[in-house]
């Protein structure tokens, strides 16, 4: 039992650290695809590799909300954000030597901003939301998933970067309050109201 822990923290882990990874390459380069695009692609992906697994959570947004309504408890939450930031710490500390100087991405904190990272973690949390309440069939999680928060992001980076998860915020150099507090708002208001829709 203790080794499926194990596998349980590697997952998010590594699966943060691909989410990071892509951001940064899509960032850095004129890749064909925007970076929603890429971000959301990701993690439809990550769904359907790593959710079996873990639950393909790679975003502390994501595994606050669920804690905060009791489909994980507090130790596990917290080791699946410890594993989850470092999974993001790892890239941002590896990237130079793979990818050269980073992109330096302007970073503001304000009131708009942290409604904007709340919007976007919001519509993706409704989509995850959506899949662990059982109203999307598991072929179409990752479709689910990806879409909302591709449709997030699009929505957010009217006023902010549109990270929508703290990891990925830490790992991408978008760092302030509104973007690591916006995301976990967000998240917890819409589990919270898709479970009173869902019951």
């Amino acid at each position: 039992m203790q080794k499926m822990y194990w596998r349980k923290y590697t997952a998010e882990l590594l699966g943060t650290a691909i989410l990071t990874f892509a951001v940064l390459t899509a960032l850095k380069y004129s890749l064909p695809l925007s970076v929603p695009v890429v971000a959301g692609l990701t993690l439809g992906l990550l769904v359907y590799i790593i959710g079996q697994i873990s639950g393909a959570h790679v975003n502390p947004a994501v595994t606050i909300g669920l804690w905060s309504i009791r489909k994980m408890d507090a130790w596990e939450a917290l080791k699946y954000v410890v594993a989850q930031v470092l999974g993001a710490v790892i890239v941002l500390k590896a990237a130079p030597y793979i990818l050269g100087d980073l992109p330096i991405i302007t970073v503001d904190a304000s009131g708009l901003i942290l409604f904007a990272e709340a919007l976007g973690a919001f519509l993706l949390l409704l989509g995850i939301c959506a899949v662990v309440h059982n109203k999307v069939s598991s072929g179409a999680s990752g479709l689910t998933i990806g879409g909302s928060l591709l449709l997030g992001i699009l929505l957010a980076m009217a006023t902010s970067n549109g990270v929508l998860n703290p990891a990925v915020a830490i790992g991408i150099g978008s760092v302030s309050w509104a973007y690591l507090s916006g995301p976990l708002i967000g998240a917890v208001v819409a589990c919270w109201l898709y479970r009173w829709m869902a019951r």
